[in-house]
């Protein structure tokens, strides 16, 4: 990558700031967008004297004028509490977002990347969902902002592609978790271990035993990596995420036992539109990228408990 120049929107991000970590220990020179929202630049500040790093405070809303050779567009806040605070700038920065970055590849005729989810999946009829699955998706739910921009991101995509022959890359983001996670983005790993390292109740929403698939952040940016990597031809979209399968009970129950907490279990309603399950199949990631996520769930665990001590303690 030692001729790359390469733009990751969201950059200052939990997932974006390890991908800028790695992309630059391939050698590529990045340009590191975000305009702070959920974004912080604590989880950049190692980066900020390398050589080969730069970080721009920009919305992407708005139009970006660079010159760079690929594009992971990773700009959204993607956690409920964050993505519902201000559900209409959600959606714009989906749909917005999309459309500037794709201008800006195609003004470049650069290749670029989508950061999708598996949320286009909504409360799913199919298990483990494929990518052939159209989803289950509530238009007009709390969770609308974000589902249904960045469906509405692929639409866009795939029709640069087809329209304007794009260069494009497509990837569906299951539940991730790792270093850089936001304390307070209210998802369930996040909320789990901090509330076990504070002595508060450990909340399960629900009877515990919906279900959700846990990718370690090193493992996705991989695939991610490797999407990209692959030839033209190759658009997706590609599910990326962890097969292995695991109620909020058991998910619980594993941060106890590796914080040594004495937390109890409360229980609370579970949210509107909440899905009971959700597993990838990763029949074309294992295929088209040779990928599939090597780091099992407690060890994954681990290493985001030893960040969490940090921060809160």
């Amino acid at each position: 990558m030692s001729d790359r120049r390469v733009l990751v929107t969201g950059g200052a991000g939990f997932i974006g700031s390890h991908l800028c970590e790695r992309l630059l220990g391939e050698g590529a020179d990045v340009l590191c967008v975000d305009n702070f929202f959920t974004g912080r630049k604590r989880n950049v500040a190692h980066l900020l004297n390398h050589p080969g790093f730069e970080l721009m405070r920009h919305d992407v809303t708005f139009p970006l004028y660079v010159e760079v050779d690929e594009i992971y567009n990773l700009a959204c806040p993607a956690s409920p509490i964050h993505y519902q605070h201000d559900p209409v700038q959600t959606t714009k920065t989906s749909v917005h977002g999309a459309i500037n970055m794709l201008g800006l590849a195609k003004r470049l005729g650069a290749k670029i990347l989508q950061a999708s989810t598996s949320e286009v999946y909504g409360d799913p009829d199919v298990h483990p969902q494929q990518e052939s699955y159209w989803g289950n998706v509530n238009p007009i739910g709390f969770r609308s902002c974000y589902d249904e921009g960045k469906r509405c991101a692929e639409t866009l995509f795939f029709d640069y592609h087809r329209q304007h022959k794009l260069r494009i890359k497509v990837a569906r983001i299951f539940n991730t978790y790792g270093p850089h996670m936001h304390p307070n983005d209210g998802r369930v790993v996040s909320n789990f271990i901090v509330q076990a390292l504070t002595g508060q109740p450990v909340t399960i929403y629900g009877d515990g035993q919906q279900t959700r698939s846990f990718c370690y952040v090193d493992d996705l940016v991989r695939g991610l990596i490797a999407l990209m990597e692959t030839d033209d031809s190759v658009t997706g979209p590609v599910n990326l995420g962890n097969p292995g399968e695991f109620t909020m009970i058991e998910l619980a129950e594993a941060v106890l036992r590796l914080t040594g907490s004495k937390s109890e279990l409360v229980r609370q309603p579970l949210p509107p539109d909440d899905p009971r399950q959700r597993q990838p199949d990763i029949t074309r990631a294992r295929e088209w990228l040779g990928w599939e996520p090597r780091i099992p769930l407690e060890e994954g665990l681990k290493s985001t408990i030893a960040y969490f001590d940090a921060l809160v303690r």
